[in-house]
């Protein structure tokens, strides 16, 4: 007998007519098939995207430092690694190099501002008309199947500003997301579920947490009549939030009697200080985004390393994690030829805590074998040269289950839109759309690392 996908109805689902709406009783329709939650058949397609500001290094040809210049020298299967990226060397074979990248509409702005457009695409050089983010682009598509759609992490918190954000992430109406970055608060929120034996006062929570939404729905819906035209597009943003609360909270409650596969989280450093050690800082930010994969927690992460234009304590990375005299946007405005070193000295210590998160992804498994395999790894910046919001340094790494082949570097043109590569990369992720942002063409010189996707 054919299977047949049994009919399903929202818990909050209403019959609409002659001008009123009557809410429905609860029906067998409404339940969640609790068994199918948490259980796949085939591996996850998982998406993350880390971000490092100001720009790289990139001493000319001629320079005496040309070794600490972040793009390799050659092209294609023979590129040679610089001094620069030199950490990634181990695993050459599963990233890609990618040169020539950029948003048509950010390309005349300074660099820092170019930051909040780095996963959008989007228009903010008059007014700021920021669009959502590749991620939660796929992360709406793809939370059916986790307790959360996506984690928005960074090393600062919050959203910052307009044209200086903390956050990579931005909802379907270009909003910011706020990001989380202490290590503590975000284990304990999303890692320190009690499964199974989840207690009475964590189920009298969310019961809580959902009246208290439906009734500040039901205000701001009766106060949005007598507002005019800026504040009800003000309130319908906040509508917009809470309608995403709502929704968590009702994920919340299907997964509450779902445990969390057991792991050793023996080697998190869950104190660490970024003021103090911001290398264990770093890795330990990563260490919680393998965990959140391995527990099948969410299949979408971002995380901005650090904040652009000097802002933030990441700044003060070269000095407290290298060594340095000067942080790290002083550094990309210096102009003397030494300072070279010095940036792909930094640019090399970020490099290594990437290969350290690509490492500690390839050697950890889940039930179908290494989370590497099963996760694209997107890391960048949205300008070269600090101020240059052209010819972003990109690495894609990961994804060999979901057809991505690696090894070589590849230089674009500006006719190549960095949407471009978010379009491959979400159709690898099995989110079949030939659109993105302002992409332009669908593969666009990229066969060579997407050659094994869905045409």
């Amino acid at each position: 007998m054919k299977n047949v996908k049994p009919f399903r109805l929202q818990r909050r689902s209403f019959l609409k007519g002659l001008g009123v709406a009557a809410c429905l009783p609860y029906m067998e329709c409404m339940a969640d098939n609790k068994k199918q939650l948490g259980q796949r058949s085939a591996p996850a397609k998982r998406l993350a995207y880390v971000y490092t500001p100001n720009g790289v290094g990139m001493p000319g040809e001629d320079s005496a430092h040309k070794e600490w210049n972040w793009f390799p020298s050659g092209e294609g299967k023979n590129y040679k690694l610089t001094n620069t990226l030199q950490p990634l060397a181990a695993h050459r074979d599963d990233i890609s190099i990618l040169g020539g990248l950029s948003h048509p509409k950010s390309r005349s702005l300074l660099g820092h501002i170019a930051g909040d457009t780095f996963l959008t695409g989007g228009d903010v050089r008059t007014d700021y008309n920021n669009s959502i983010s590749v991620d939660q682009f796929a992360a709406q598509i793809k939370k059916q199947a986790t307790r959360y759609p996506s984690l928005v992490l960074s090393a600062d918190g919050g959203i910052g500003f307009k044209s200086r954000v903390s956050t990579l992430s931005f909802d379907s109406s270009g909003q910011a997301i706020p990001s989380e970055h202490n290590h503590r608060s975000i284990f304990e929120r999303y890692f320190s579920l009690n499964g199974k034996n989840a207690s009475a006062e964590r189920r009298k929570s969310l019961l809580r947490q959902k009246k208290m939404v439906d009734l500040i729905l039901e205000d701001s819906k009766r106060l949005q009549t007598r507002l005019g035209v800026n504040d009800r597009h003000k309130l319908d943003e906040h509508l917009s939030s809470l309608s995403s609360l709502e929704e968590q909270i009702q994920r919340n409650e299907a997964w509450l009697d779902i445990p969390l596969k057991s792991v050793n989280t023996d080697h998190l450093d869950l104190m660490v200080d970024a003021k103090v050690d911001p290398q264990a800082y770093i890795r330990s930010m990563y260490d919680l985004m393998v965990l959140a994969f391995q527990l099948d927690l969410t299949e979408v992460i971002s995380y901005m390393v650090s904040r652009e234009d000097g802002m933030g304590f990441g700044d003060a990375y070269p000095i407290l994690g290298v060594g340095l005299k000067k942080g790290h946007h002083a550094i990309s405005h210096d102009k003397t030829e030494g300072h070279w070193k010095e940036w792909g000295q930094y640019d090399q210590w970020m490099a290594s805590h990437f290969a350290y998160f690509i490492d500690r992804m390839k050697n950890t498994q889940d039930e179908f074998g290494s989370l590497l395999d099963s996760t694209q790894i997107l890391y960048g910046s949205a300008c070269s040269s600090t101020h240059n919001a052209r010819n972003y340094p990109v690495i894609l790494a990961g994804g060999k289950n979901m057809g991505l082949k690696h090894g070589s570097y590849t230089k674009f043109g500006d006719e190549t839109h960095m949407s471009n590569l978010f379009v491959n990369q979400l159709r690898s992720a099995g989110i079949l759309t030939d659109t993105f942002s302002d992409s332009n063409d669908k593969m666009a010189g990229m066969e060579n690392i997407f050659s094994g996707i869905q045409a």
